[in-house]
């Protein structure tokens, strides 16, 4: 009877299930120090795996709002295989090229 041993604290099995996690930590390529990495990986493919190796969360909410931008503005569908290619080069250019691009057509928002 081994669960005789933890009849009398009851939240021992359940602490000893619920392992503490570690934070995931990258050296971020936008930031160029440790942060706090992604919970996954946030895109299929090589560019997801290297995206998660080394884009803090920070960086990552960056991008989520540069690349609304490039939706609009490139009219991209999220479906469609032909925009989600442009969205895998945007990320490669915008976290491990030249940095954010506006699309030639940009008009920035007046405030």
């Amino acid at each position: 009877m081994a669960d005789e041993k933890n009849s009398g604290n009851p939240g021992a099995a359940a602490s000893a299930q619920a392992a503490p996690q570690t934070a995931h930590i990258v050296k971020c390529v936008k930031f160029g120090r440790e942060m706090p990495g992604l919970d996954r990986i946030p895109w299929k493919g090589e560019i997801g795996k290297r995206i998660y190796d080394n884009v803090s969360k920070e960086a990552w909410k960056l991008w989520v709002e540069h690349s609304k931008m490039l939706m609009n503005e490139f009219r991209l569908n999220p479906l469609d295989p032909k925009s989600q290619q442009v969205m895998e080069e945007q990320m490669e250019t915008y976290f491990f090229g030249e940095g954010a691009k506006l699309p030639d057509s940009y008009v920035p928002p007046k405030h």
